[in-house]
């Protein structure tokens, strides 16, 4: 028998209510985001080709989105140099990613899921601008957008209805 024997559930009951040794930055919380919601797909120049170009991470799709009756949409430059989002501040980010509207009024493309991440939490959305914030910038002024219609000059898939 042994002597403590309560000794090994204490333990355990400390284990689970005893924090992490480290703690999560907000800008570590918003790179792992940013990861599991996938931006890269649509924000990373050859990923969708199948050769994502990471020297210009998350600096804007090479691929448009032509969705008929609406237009071509590429997904835009999110690094912090001019042609991304280097004016924009953490706060435009977020609103920008909850409610699908940019600083400048415009609505972004319909390809843009925010509507599902409306529901993020204001310290998950907090997070995500701050990390955007730190990546490196990448000159690139995305093209678009493009009405219906309208030559675009590059690759696009065609998004159709079923």
């Amino acid at each position: 028998m042994m002597p403590f024997p309560n000794l090994s559930i204490a333990a355990f009951l400390v284990g689970l209510l005893t924090p992490p040794a480290f703690a999560e930055t907000p800008v570590e919380r918003g790179q792992y985001l940013v990861t599991v919601m996938g931006c890269t797909d649509c924000h990373t120049p050859g990923h969708f080709l199948g050769q994502p170009d990471m020297a210009r991470f998350l600096g804007g799709s090479d691929v448009g989105f032509e969705i008929p009756g609406l237009g071509t949409f590429y997904g835009r430059n999110l690094t912090p140099d001019p042609t991304g989002l280097g004016s924009w501040s953490e706060d435009q980010i977020v609103a920008a990613i909850r409610t699908g509207v940019r600083p400048d009024g415009r609505q972004l493309a319909p390809s843009m899921p925010w509507m599902g991440y409306a529901a993020l939490t204001d310290d998950d959305a907090m997070a995500i601008a701050s990390y955007l914030k730190t990546l490196p910038a990448v000159a690139n002024d995305v093209p678009g957008p493009f009405g219906p219609g309208e030559p675009t000059g590059g690759f696009v898939m065609k998004v159709v209805a079923p």
